[in-house]
């Protein structure tokens, strides 16, 4: 009797050591971080995110295995500000509040620490594929800010004549190799989102035996619209319809590398927006074939790119990590773009090289379904000011054009119902954590007797 009790116990121990070591946090190898980010692209483009006629197979499946946010924010409504906070994991206030093109002499400031600089040290291989647009030159190229490699645009693909007529014929928009300035995109650029893929393949294949984050920012859909000819008229929605799905394509084919190289189950695969669509275009952009139609939707959400409004910053937010990340999740708590920095010091186990004022939020007990969101708040920017603050459902957004506004956004998410009038205690709390976190951040604000409500 008693060798039995012996016997039984051994087995125990055994499969408790057993089920300890296959943990899927607990893995051999650290876990490879395939960060995608979107240009443009709008809350409600994707089928997942309820667009009626755009099929995203690919994008639906990823949601379906993982964790899809319906109050996910990009850090700003404009493209560099939103990288700066993606990347540094602060609100681009702080840094970066405005865009940097052809022209700028300047990109984020040197002393800011990204990512890949944090990851590399902890044993990362980098590469950052596609569109950049934190400074072009030498100095703030991706190959001097921590990733090994860089493939891409140094900004955004309309950044030359006709849609930017502050240039001139010089500035000619290229590609780069690392530092090194490769050919010309001119207007013709179908090809793009295809090449930026077939970069990421090659890189998930060379990579295989060694962790790697791949930070692939396509420039796509943002104007002037162009897909590859295999994709063209394959969409019943539309030019916009065929850039989007020609993307879920792309997500289709890294899921694919990650099979094919046995990561997919070691892979953390995160896929975000920079900001919402362009609406309201400016008649420079309305030449050379892009129509006004050519853009995205926010879905119910009021306002788009450039605005602080719902539609200019709220985004598709899915994460997947197999055997990490339970499937069928659908989150409608409060995330952002500048959580991911925190959460990948957590996945990755890096270390901060030094003391940094992080605004991000660790993620990952709220993505593996164990806890709340650590975020009870948001702070919309648009340039150096703070226009609006979301505590919990309530929005406050104050601006010189619409004045102040208060917005119940569980009860209404389209921003339609100002309550500013009904609810002049929550407009003073909300007014007074706004002023507090812009002295925090260095951020402005309008001036005090703007906010006066009766």
């Amino acid at each position: 009797m008693t060798t039995n009790i012996l016997r039984i116990l051994c087995s125990v121990l055994l499969l408790s050591l057993f089920s300890c070591q296959s943990s899927p946090e607990k893995t051999s190898a650290p876990p490879n971080v395939v960060l995608i980010f979107m240009d443009d692209m709008g809350y409600g483009d994707l089928e997942c995110y309820g667009h009626p006629t755009t099929r995203t197979p690919h994008l639906n499946q990823l949601a379906a295995e993982g964790i899809r946010f319906t109050s996910f924010y990009a850090p700003a409504a404009v493209c560099t500000p939103s990288r700066a906070g993606l990347l540094t994991g602060r609100y681009p206030v702080r840094n970066a509040p405005h865009n940097f093109g052809p022209e700028s002499k300047t990109g984020l400031p040197i002393d800011e620490l990204l990512i890949a600089e944090v990851l590399g040290e902890a044993g990362y291989a980098t590469a950052a594929i596609g569109k950049w647009h934190l400074g072009h030159l030498p100095p703030y190229l991706p190959t001097a800010r921590g990733f090994d490699s860089f493939w891409g645009l140094p900004y955004s693909n309309d950044m030359i004549l006709p849609w930017c007529p502050w240039l001139t014929e010089a500035d000619k928009l290229h590609l780069y190799q690392d530092s090194t300035i490769g050919e010309e995109i001119g207007k013709n650029q179908d090809d793009l989102t295809v090449r930026y893929t077939e970069q990421a393949v090659q890189f998930i294949q060379e990579k295989k035996d060694a962790p790697f984050f791949l930070y692939l920012a396509h420039s796509m859909p943002h104007l002037p619209i162009s897909t590859a000819d295999r994709f063209k008229g394959t969409s019943v929605a539309g030019p916009y319809g065929d850039v989007i799905e020609t993307v879920d394509w792309s997500v289709g084919e890294i899921r694919q590398a990650l099979a094919a190289s046995g990561q997919a189950e070691n892979t953390l695969i995160i896929f975000t927006s920079d900001n919402g669509p362009w609406h309201n275009l400016p008649e420079r952009m309305l030449q050379d074939g892009v129509e006004p139609w050519h853009t995205g939707t926010s879905g119910i959400l009021r306002g788009a790119k450039t605005t602080t409004y719902e539609g200019g910053s709220r985004v598709p937010g899915i994460f997947h990590w197999p055997g990490v990340i339970p499937a069928g999740q659908v989150s409608r708590e409060m995330a952002t773009a500048i959580d991911i920095f925190p959460t990948l010091l957590r996945v990755c186990e890096a270390k901060l090289p030094r003391e940094v004022a992080l605004d991000g939020h660790d993620l990952l007990a709220h993505l593996k379904g164990e806890s709340a969101s650590p975020r009870t708040d948001f702070f919309y920017s648009k340039g150096k000011k703070f226009e609006a603050i979301r505590q919990g459902a309530w929005k406050l957004r104050h601006t010189e054009a619409a004045g102040m506004e208060l917005f119940h956004l569980d009860r209404d998410p389209a921003e339609m119902y100002n309550l500013a009038e009904r609810e002049p205690e929550k407009v003073q709390e909300l007014w007074q954590a706004l002023q507090e976190k812009a002295a925090e951040v260095g951020a402005e604000t309008y001036p005090a007797e703007m906010a006066e409500t009766d």
